[in-house]
């Protein structure tokens, strides 16, 4: 089941990357973005990113060969804190984002894929055969990094590109304390997802231990 859903997830993942490249890019360069402003423009979004970072993982993974060219996303630690951020994509755009447009077409299919199919895919197999059973409270401040980070690239890039890749992050149209209250509510919401992780991951341990020899 763990080759399964591993092998899914990759093709899934990589066929959602790769078709919202293919859309995203044309679409962005008709908005008056240049080839590299584009690229730049797609790889902004905390979803690609982090379905890049499933991706790489089921492929670090799949071999021996990938595991000796892709050693770190090979290891426990990466592979559930990519659980907890493709997480959060899923909750956040389902709960905020969805509502704020309404994809048509292949956009739709990227939509399904990149928020719901990928993360739920790639869940499911670190519960299956992705967690060790020995997280512990320490890996929460590594795993803090990527959002921390890839909140102060946004915030940064923002005045500069004079755009956002999510509206509740924008400065510009909701003032700066409506977006420190987004921030600090999707941070929170990171936060309790990796303490659940370490509970989840520390049950998968237990059950290993009692199961039968």
């Amino acid at each position: 089941m763990g080759r399964f859903l591993q092998i899914a997830g990759l093709i899934i993942g990589l066929a959602g990357i790769v078709l919202q490249f293919c859309i995203t890019i044309p679409a962005s360069m008709e908005a008056g973005r240049s080839l590299l402003g584009s690229i730049v423009f797609f790889l902004s979004f905390f979803t690609v990113l982090t379905n890049i970072g499933a991706v790489l993982v089921y492929t670090a993974l799949l071999s021996a060969s990938g595991y000796a060219w892709l050693p770190a996303f090979a290891g426990p630690s990466v592979r559930a804190g990519v659980a907890v951020s493709i997480t959060l994509v899923c909750i956040v755009y389902a709960v905020v984002l969805a509502r704020l447009w309404q994809p048509q077409g292949l956009f739709l299919v990227c939509d399904i894929l990149l928020h719901y199919v990928a993360p739920i895919l790639f869940v499911l197999w670190w519960l299956v055969a992705g967690a060790d059973g020995k997280r512990q409270w320490r890996d929460i401040p590594r795993w803090m990094i990527y959002p921390v980070a890839y909140l102060a690239y946004v915030l940064v890039r923002a005045p500069i590109a004079g755009e956002v890749p999510y509206p509740f992050l924008s400065v510009a149209n909701n003032g700066a304390v409506s977006v420190a209250i987004s921030a600090l509510a999707v941070t929170g919401l990171f936060v309790l997802l990796c303490i659940v992780a370490v509970f989840v991951d520390n049950g998968v341990l237990r059950m290993r231990s009692s199961s039968p020899k």
